[in-house]
């Protein structure tokens, strides 16, 4: 019996066919002076291609020296030559212009270029780089509870990584600060992307405090558990802000005071998914969303974590630190 992969075959050892030469065509590269596209002369063509590759370079020019204003109008042009067939191009530009008009206070134009770029989403990477668009919109303009809307759709997007977990987690406490000062507040303006419309709904009568605090004390925690586990490769830089942020979430957790019972409890729930072969193999970059499934927050964790009791074991002592503290 032979063993597999100790034989070869025979074409393996038979010499090469003569190659026949193909002689290269000269290429003479295009040269360009730096910024060439800043000139009055670079508009002076009846191409297209290089029409939207002019009013794109200023745009981003524009916006490396700070002048949103002028790289919105650089964009708004661009977009007036882009091929309907150039998907990726038109996105980029579209979220520049949403950007920008953050940067400016435009808020409600923000948000409808934010609107027409979810109805193009095609696929996971889409739909991820739209959530953080949002967040950031959301963070410049002091919407917190949108914001933490959208970093719940990013944390069931993308369960295992930390930094949405911990960016949830401070924007909990930011909430927690505000309705200590100012008092609850309304919701001021929700996207209509059809997979949060539900959940937004059910969020409006869950921001108490007590139920904001809870949700602080999960995030904390499911941070805590996936940067203790990404550590163990890490090395040099990305380990100190591993080490740093870790300490941070340590002394977050402290001064939000749960029983030991309560963290028991909700390292139980939060910790059931982390498994290494599960982290390998949830949600690809780039997947079709036709093809994902996702859960909402609520769905994946919250529902569990209030069937724990710990609101009704906890109460209100996490507000005796907290309150003494703020």
């Amino acid at each position: 019996m032979e063993i597999f992969g100790s034989t070869f075959d025979d074409s393996v050892f038979l010499e090469a066919r003569d190659r026949v030469s193909v002689a290269l065509s000269s290429y003479n590269a295009k040269l360009c002076k730096p910024e060439w596209f800043c000139e009055s002369t670079a508009l002076d063509t009846d191409d297209p291609l290089e029409k939207q590759k002019v009013f794109k370079f200023r745009g981003d020019l524009a916006v490396r020296q700070g002048n949103h204003q002028k790289a919105l109008d650089a964009y708004s042009s661009c977009l007036e030559w882009i091929a309907d067939n150039n998907l990726t191009i038109r996105r980029d530009v579209l979220e520049g212009m949403a950007r920008c008009c953050t940067r400016l206070g435009q808020r409600d134009r923000a948000l409808d270029l934010v609107d027409l770029l979810s109805k193009e989403a095609s696929n996971t990477c889409h739909l991820i780089s739209l959530l953080l668009l949002k967040v950031s919109i959301y963070q410049h303009f002091g919407d917190v509870r949108s914001k933490m809307s959208s970093l719940q759709q990013l944390c069931s997007m993308l369960p295992f990584n930390p930094w949405h977990w911990y960016s949830l987690g401070q924007t909990c406490l930011q909430l927690l600060e505000s309705d200590r000062t100012t008092g609850p507040c309304s919701p001021q303006r929700f996207e209509s992307v059809e997979e949060q419309s539900a959940e937004q709904q059910e969020e409006a009568a869950e921001m108490d405090e007590d139920k904001i605090w809870l949700k602080a004390c999960t995030c904390f925690i499911r941070t805590r558990l996936l940067l203790r586990i990404l550590r163990q490769q890490q090395s040099s830089f990305v380990l100190q802000r591993t080490e740093s942020t870790l300490k941070t979430t340590d002394e977050v957790l402290q001064r939000l005071n749960p029983k030991e019972t309560t963290l028991q409890a909700l390292t139980e729930v939060v910790s059931e998914d982390l498994i290494p072969e599960k982290m390998r193999e949830d949600y690809q970059d780039g997947e079709s969303l036709a093809s994902v499934c996702l859960q909402s927050f609520r769905g994946r964790w919250w529902n569990k974590i209030l069937l724990t009791g710990v609101l009704e074991t906890d109460g209100c002592q996490h507000q005796t630190q907290t309150d003494t503290e703020s």
